[in-house]
Parts: C-alpha cells; sequence; structure tokens
C-alpha cells in the first residue's frame, strides 16, 4: 500500500510540474523574472554565488544562488531598475543595475586580488547548491583541495558531507575498491562494475572493463573544482547513480600567471605541483602538473602519481568559443598487506591513462551550449597477485561525444537537452601462474545512446514568494541490452533572501557493462545469460531547505530515501535451475543530511556537516550510521590556520560482491581525525610566497579504512607555495 502511494505521488508531482510548465502564464501582473548566467573571466560557470537583487529604497527583494552551471532565476516585486549584486568566495563582487524586459544575462565574475587571496581564507567545503531541477551537489575548489593538503581525489573528499573513501596508503590507490575509492550516500560499492561514475568536464573518464574509477587518474594538480552529484540527476548525466565531475583549469584573466606548490616531510613523501595559464586576445591555454611519491609508513605502503595537463582555447567568433584539452597520467602503488603478516601483499597496482576532448560552445542571450567529442584509454595492471593470480593486464577505451543546448523559450519556459553516445570498449589479458593456464579476453565494444529533454520555469507569486517547477526524461538505447528511462521532476519555492525549498524526484539507471562479459568467460557456466539482463535502478525523493536568516549565515538540510531495483547478480544451483545471471538485488538507503556555513567574525569563517543513513540491508558496505565534518579557516596575525575534522562511525566494507548470496561481514571501527594547515606570508614578497605546514591526524589516531590496514599516524608535510604573473 506504501509502495503504491508512493508511485501515485511521483506521478503527480511529474503531472503538477508538466501542467505549471504548460500554462506559461503569469499568476501576478507585477512581478518579472531576471534570469541570467555567472561566469568566470575563462567563460566557465560558477556555481554557488549569491545573488541579491536590492529595490532603490535598498530593501531587499529577492536573493538565490547559482546552480552548477551557473545559472540563476529570481523574481522580483518593483517596476523601476533594480541593483544586482554576485558575490562568491575567490572573486571580487560585481554589482549592475537592471530594468524590466531585459534578455537574461551573462555576468563576467572578476577574480579577487592576489592581496584578497591571502586576506580571504576559503573555507574547507565550498558550497553545498541545488540545481533549478532541484538536485543537490557540492563543490570543493582548488583553494579548497589546497587547504586540505590533498594529494589525490579521495583526500581531497573526506571531509564532504556524505561522501566516504577508502584508501591504505599514503600515496596512491590501489586498484578501486578498499585500496582507493569514493562512495555517495553508498552508492559505489558494488565490484565488479559500479553504480558511481567519475567524469572530467562531463565526459566519462573510467575503467570501462570493470566498469568503476580508478582515482589515480584523476589528478587533483588540474583541477579548478570536483561537484560531487548527490543522487541520480539525469539532466546532467546518464548510466550512474551518483557522479563526481572534475572541471579542470581555465584561463583565469588577461597575461600570464603562475603558481607552484612543493613539500616534503613523513614517510619520505615529496609532493609538487605547478600551473601556468594565461589569457591573450582570443586565445587562452593552461598547463598542470604534478608528482607525488611516499615510501609509505610500513614496509610496501609505497605509491607514485605523476600526470601532466593541458588546454587551449580560441574565442573565434563573439560568443563562440573552441577548445581541446588532454590529461595523462602515470602511477604505481602496492599493497602492503594485512599488518604483521607479510604474505598477504598482493603485489602492485598500475594505471596509465590518457584523456583528450575536442568542444565548440556557444553563449548567447537567449541561449547557449555546447558539442563536445571525447577518447580516452589507459591501463589498469594488477601485477604479482598471489598465485595462481599472477598478473591481470587490463586495457580500456571510452570514447562519444556531448551535447547540450538550453533555450529560453515561451512564456520564460527554459528549454534544455542533448544527447549523450558513449563507446567501452577493451581487453584484459590473465596471466597466471603455472599450472592454471593463461588466458585473454577481447568482447564487442559496447554503445549507449542517451538523449534528454527537460522544462523548468520560474513563476512569481505574490510579493516575496516564487516557484520554480521542473520535469523532463533520458531515454536509453543500449546495443546489446534493453532500452530505459529515467524520468525526473522538481519544484524550488522561494521566499525572498531567506529560504528555499525544494523537492525532487528522478530515477537513476545504470547499465552493466563489459565486466558481465568478462565473468561469464571466467565462468563458462554463466553463458550468454548476460544478454538477458535488464539497467539497474533507484527512485530516488529528496526533500531539502537552504535557510540564510542573516548574512554570514547559510544552512542546508535535505532527507531523502534512495530504493535500488534491479541489481545484477550471478547465481548457481540449488537457488536456481542453473548458473545465470539475474536482476535479482534490491535495498533501501534512507539518510538525512545538513550543513552548516557560519562568518565567525574578524576573518574567520566555520563549516560543519551531517550525514545519518540507515540501510534496509545492515552489511551494505561504506555506509557509516553517522558521519560528521567540521572546518576552521582564518588568521592569527600573520598566520593562516585551516583545522578540520572527520568523525565517521563503524561501518562494513570490501566491496558488494556480485552473488545472490553475497555479504560483507568486516568490520572497521569509528574514528575521529583532526588535521591542521598553518601558513605564513613572507615578508617583502607580495604576497606570492607562502611556507606552510601540514599536519596529518594531529592527536596520532588509530585508524582504518580496511581491517588490518592502519591508516599512518601523526605525520608532517613543509611545503612552500609560490604565485608569480599578473595581479
Amino acid at each position: 500500500m506504501v509502495e503504491r502511494w508512493c508511485v501515485v505521488c511521483r506521478r503527480l508531482l511529474v503531472f503538477m510540474c508538466l501542467l505549471v510548465l504548460a500554462l506559461g502564464v503569469k499568476l501576478h501582473a507585477q512581478p518579472w523574472v531576471l534570469a541570467g548566467t555567472v561566469v568566470d573571466p575563462s567563460g566557465r560557470p560558477v556555481a554557488g554565488a549569491r545573488i541579491v537583487v536590492t529595490t532603490s529604497d535598498t530593501a531587499a527583494a529577492s536573493a538565490t544562488s547559482t546552480d552548477g552551471d551557473g545559472r540563476f532565476e529570481v523574481r522580483v516585486d518593483a517596476a523601476q531598475p533594480v541593483q544586482l549584486r554576485v558575490e562568491r568566495a575567490r572573486f571580487a563582487p560585481l554589482e549592475v543595475r537592471v530594468a524590466a524586459g531585459e534578455p537574461p544575462l551573462r555576468l563576467a565574475l572578476p577574480l579577487e586580488s592576489w592581496t584578497e587571496q591571502v586576506v580571504v581564507t576559503p573555507p574547507v567545503v565550498d558550497a553545498t547548491t541545488a540545481d533549478r531541477f532541484g538536485a543537490a551537489s557540492t563543490i570543493v575548489t582548488d583553494a579548497q583541495i589546497e587547504q586540505l593538503n590533498a594529494v589525490d581525489l579521495a583526500s581531497a573528499l573526506r571531509r564532504t558531507p556524505g561522501v566516504t573513501i577508502s584508501r591504505f596508503n599514503p600515496v596512491g590507490a590501489f586498484g578501486g575498491e578498499s585500496g582507493g575509492a569514493v562512495f555517495v550516500r553508498g552508492t559505489g560499492m558494488s565490484r565488479p562494475g559500479s553504480e558511481l561514475k567519475a567524469y572530467v568536464d562531463g565526459v566519462p573518464f573510467y575503467m570501462g572493463i570493470w566498469g568503476h574509477p580508478l582515482l589515480d587518474l584523476l589528478p587533483v594538480s588540474s583541477l579548478d573544482a570536483v561537484q560531487v552529484h548527490k543522487g541520480p540527476q539525469p539532466q546532467a548525466f546518464g548510466n550512474a547513480f551518483a557522479a563526481i565531475d572534475l572541471s579542470t583549469r581555465r584561463a583565469r584573466g588577461e597575461g600570464l600567471a603562475a603558481t607552484m606548490r612543493a613539500s616534503a616531510g613523513s614517510f619520505g613523501t615529496v609532493v609538487e605541483q605547478a600551473e601556468l595559464n594565461g589569457r591573450f586576445g582570443a586565445w587562452d591555454v593552461a598547463v598542470a602538473q604534478g608528482f607525488a611519491r611516499s615510501d609509505g609508513h610500513r614496509p610496501g605502503a609505497d605509491g607514485r602519481l605523476a600526470n601532466a595537463f593541458a588546454r587551449a582555447g580560441w574565442r573565434f567568433a563573439p560568443g563562440w568559443t573552441l577548445a581541446a584539452t588532454m590529461l595523462v597520467a602515470d602511477n604505481d602503488a602496492s599493497d602492503p598487506g594485512v599488518v604483521g603478516q607479510p604474505e598477504t601483499m598482493a603485489g602492485r597496482f598500475g594505471t596509465t591513462g590518457a584523456l583528450a576532448t575536442l568542444s565548440v560552445a556557444h553563449a548567447g542571450s537567449r541561449s547557449n551550449g555546447s558539442v563536445q567529442a571525447y577518447t580516452n584509454s589507459g591501463e589498469g595492471n594488477w601485477r604479482g597477485q598471489l598465485p595462481p593470480d599472477g598478473d591481470t593486464l587490463t586495457r580500456f577505451a571510452l570514447s562519444g561525444l556531448r551535447w547540450r543546448e538550453e533555450v529560453r523559450a515561451w512564456g520564460g519556459v527554459h528549454v534544455s537537452g542533448g544527447l549523450d553516445v558513449d563507446r567501452i570498449d577493451g581487453d584484459v589479458r590473465f596471466d597466471t601462474v603455472a599450472p592454471v593456464p593463461p588466458s585473454r579476453f577481447e568482447g564487442d565494444a559496447l554503445t549507449i545512446v542517451a538523449p534528454h529533454i527537460a522544462l523548468d520555469r520560474v513563476v512569481p507569486l505574490g510579493r516575496t514568494w516564487s516557484v520554480q517547477p521542473s520535469a523532463g526524461v533520458r531515454l536509453y538505447d543500449h546495443s546489446e541490452l534493453p532500452s530505459a528511462s529515467s524520468p525526473h521532476a522538481g519544484v524550488v519555492v522561494r521566499a525572498g533572501t531567506l529560504l528555499a525549498a525544494r523537492v525532487n524526484y528522478a530515477r537513476g539507471v545504470s547499465y552493466p557493462g563489459q565486466e558481465v562479459v568478462v565473468l561469464s568467460q571466467l565462468i563458462p557456466p554463466l553463458g550468454q545469460s548476460w544478454r538477458q539482463l535488464e539497467a539497474e535502478e533507484v527512485e530516488h525523493v529528496e526533500v531539502g531547505v537552504a535557510l540564510t536568516p542573516r548574512p554570514g549565515t547559510s544552512v542546508d538540510a535535505a532527507v531523502f530515501r534512495d530504493d535500488y531495483t534491479r541489481r545484477y547478480v550471478f547465481a548457481f544451483p540449488p537457488r536456481v535451475a542453473r548458473p545465470t545471471f539475474l536482476n535479482l538485488g534490491a535495498h533501501t538507503v534512507r539518510g538525512a543530511e545538513a550543513s552548516l556555513h557560519q562568518d565567525l567574525g574578524a576573518g574567520w569563517r566555520g563549516f560543519l556537516g551531517v550525514t545519518l543513513l540507515d540501510a534496509s540491508i545492515p552489511s551494505l558496505p561504506y555506509l557509516p550510521e553517522r558521519s560528521i565534518v567540521a572546518a576552521v579557516t582564518g588568521r592569527l596575525g600573520p598566520v593562516h590556520v585551516a583545522v578540520d575534522v572527520q568523525h565517521q562511525s563503524s561501518m562494513h566494507v570490501l566491496a558488494r560482491a556480485r552473488t545472490a548470496v553475497g555479504a560483507n561481514p568486516s568490520r572497521v571501527d569509528g574514528f575521529t581525525v583532526v588535521n591542521a594547515r598553518p601558513s605564513f606570508t613572507l615578508p617583502r614578497t607580495g604576497s606570492r610566497a607562502d611556507l606552510f605546514v601540514a599536519i596529518e591526524n594531529l592527536f596520532d589516531t588509530t585508524y582504518a579504512y580496511r581491517p588490518g590496514y592502519p591508516m599512518p599516524g601523526a605525520s608532517v608535510q613543509v611545503g612552500v607555495s609560490l604565485r608569480a604573473g599578473r595581479r
């Protein structure tokens, strides 16, 4: 009865959203909608920027924040022109005067000066934002990554609400599971395959054969920001239940600028990162490079990361840009084994990869869009496994395109849509130890074609309220498996500067990948039963509210429910008549999440995030019932201080196997870890040189993400950050 009622409610929500969108009429004669997009000096959308509209008598008329695409829409009651102010950390404020009836704005937000960058200390988590469809995400910028002294993606996201990580080496991820992985509200726990996908500038970059991200192929040295999409968001991505999208470097202004950071410290760890970017008329360039190595905190815990990135852009016409990017990485990490048991050490895991994109983008007053072609390939080679496994050498290749278009259509309705095409290919060689004979897998390429369309509209209500309904759908056509669809709908209700409430429903779809074909070869009795599989699904419902009770204080809170169905497994007699693949698995995750950003005065800022999770299956891994992250940043005289805290309760660990009776009995204890990073700007350097000390695990806490694999105790890195070029 409850499930039937939920289905009726979801259908009613979609119907109401479509009805309001179709009407396309104003419900109040006087109010009007002010819309636009906020970008940085390179033309990249700026998410989480605060938009405040004031009338001539300086009373606040409306306020909102830009979504993940840098877009905003606010309702305005005044008939006369209004003042619009845009504010965002790391940028100088921007004010413009706007009159009713003007087309959608495109606002380029100037960067703050070097002096301002030193004075204003960024928070450790940048922003929690909801887009125009009511879908939530968290943004972590390069400034926050520096505050965390992160050398890889797992350490960069370890303080993000709703994100759980796994690792066991200071530098380098061993594979894509307990040795180095990221999970979002429990999504991403399956192996082989994964419901969580990784993207770089909106295109997929992951281990296509085994179907999960490899974190070492996603370097932080080339990042401008990381956006964590929490839950399925068909308007933004497909073929996944959650996503992590990495935005790469861009030129940040006219002229040339460079940064470099280097550090060394405990366990023979050395880190070096450098960047050069600039804009020269119609051309812009950005290059970045990173290197890190460590001997590890115990024998066999060593690792190495090396990567490089380059981008070139050309504005060949007003509002039109052609850009090309290239990212390469070469990494290696070892397995230290269970502490005190060297015989459990399972060799080394090396990854190499290269990603290239070519895109054409346009932006105007009433429409904007892009076409992006991509190709990437790489290897994930596990060498020296315990007999008889030997070496597993995997090669993957992904290619395809992304088309996005947004149009401001009739009656204030926005129409957005596009097309995703992905081709997944690769092979695996199993060089086993005698007497087991070696083998090789090379499957046919899998192709997924996914068109999508969505509509949204801001409707003013009365003097202070507005409502923004939305609805859309993504369709999937798979080259081998049945078609599927991902409908979504949402409503965002705003009340002036105080409140923005949201309701969001979305169905997520995740197709089995090449891993099911590989398993069929490794387990011959499974035969061709993988062809009967359907896409896995999740029904996601989230209700949230963002409050700004006063300047300097912002609160975001949400409750959500995820019903996972059709999880694919393989089963054997006597459970089934013959060995076969089945869409059998199902479970539910309920949760609540809240975050607080607070200005503490005198340049100090605080952040607190809490996530509570409850699963219908108690043994689901990487789902701590309680996790808390907190941070304080500010200044003590000439010293800048960043302190962050991570607390989480005990949890089950290790990948959730694809068997019909799989369980995860292994657990790790809860823990609380504190890190600190004081830094000092050298005098007479024009605010261009900082010395810093990064202290990890300040109180020497004993903790682990895998039983028998203790994480490092207290450790120290000492380093320098240098900046040069334009002011």
